[in-house]
């Protein structure tokens, strides 16, 4: 989501030295990312740290500090830091802490997420060159996977069982933070055995914390597909996500790092709203039947999940086809 404003921010400022400060994790996302110099990664395990970091960013004598997350902590680290200019989000009672309060967009809730952050850099632009552009130019999301991370991603699927020449489907079933953001694992598991049955390698993929729906996967499928579930890093995952031939996910993390490393990338919604979390890709869609009472943001289902169980493995897996075709079309090879 913050990809398309880090680019417009080196093009604010093309000969500055940006320092991205990510949490553990999401901080691989940008090993090879060409609009960053430097990667920080944020501990956040309580106030020590926060004084810590505070401390290393007075050190490095920053001068300006760019706020996308709308955390106090986040404003109150680089005030300590004593960094000059500090923009941000006027939220989370920190506007005494920002040089540059801005206020939060009448749109926020309407237009997709990235346009929240591009709305940062917007301001800057305004603050430093009087006028801004880049409100009226398309986000550009991409994010580049080199050839030896690609070429470790393929060795590692096939330590794990993957067959030369085989497409590679990926199969993300979790999600973290929503129990009604997941299709049902019976239905993951129908739709791993038909590509499965259609010669493909099925990998399942996810965090730690997801290993347990992987399994239910696993317990509802006839054939057994290779599982990374909590085996990989955020680096590796994609990258093995930059090499497959589909992507098949809930609304989730990996959804958009399939849009950005232009991975055919089939997104499954359900309670949350379409207009601010779809996939930003030519190769990315979302799969859709809402109810009357979707989108409805909700974290567990309080009837009968019916947003989510009106679609079935069967157009999953037909959707998923016609990404797949559209990229041998192409001559993609990856």
């Amino acid at each position: 989501m913050s990809v398309p404003a880090l680019r417009a921010l080196r093009g604010l400022f093309p000969q500055a030295h940006i320092v991205l400060a990510s949490r553990p994790g999401t901080a691989d996302i940008f090993i090879d990312a060409d609009f960053v110099d430097e990667v920080l990664v944020l501990d956040r395990s309580g106030l020590r740290a926060a004084w810590n970091q505070s401390r290393e960013w007075r050190q490095r004598r920053f001068d300006l500090a760019v706020l996308f997350q709308n955390a106090f902590e986040a404003a109150a680290i680089a005030f300590l830091a004593r960094v000059p200019m500090r923009a941000g989000y006027d939220v989370d009672h920190r506007a005494l802490l920002l040089t540059h309060p801005i206020a939060l967009p009448s749109w926020k809730d309407e237009r997709h997420e990235s346009f929240y952050y591009l709305n940062i850099i917007a301001e800057l632009e305004k603050l430093f060159q009087g006028t801004s552009s880049i409100k009226t130019e398309a986000p550009k999301f991409g994010l580049d996977v080199s050839a030896e991370r690609r070429g470790q991603a393929l060795q590692l699927l096939r330590k794990h069982g993957a067959r030369v020449g085989a497409p590679i489907v990926l199969l993300c079933p979790g999600s973290i933070n929503s129990r009604a953001k997941r299709w049902p694992t019976e239905r993951y598991a129908a739709l791993g055995d038909r590509f499965i049955q259609e010669g493909a390698n099925v990998v399942l993929i996810g965090s730690a914390a997801e290993v347990e729906v992987s399994h239910q996967v696993c317990a509802n499928m006839r054939q057994q597909p290779i599982v990374l579930t909590g085996k990989t890093t955020v680096a590796e995952v994609m990258a093995a996500i930059g090499i497959a031939d589909v992507l098949v996910t809930n609304d989730t993390g990996p959804a958009h790092i399939g849009s950005a490393v232009n991975a055919p990338t089939l997104v499954i919604f359900g309670p949350t709203n379409p207009l601010t979390t779809y996939p930003f890709s030519a190769t990315a869609e979302m799969i859709r039947h809402p109810p009357d009472c979707a989108p409805c943001m909700l974290r567990d289902c309080p009837i009968d999940h019916r947003c989510m169980t009106a679609i079935t493995p069967e157009e999953v897996f037909e959707r998923a086809r016609v990404l797949m075709s559209a990229r041998e079309q192409a001559g993609i090879i990856v």
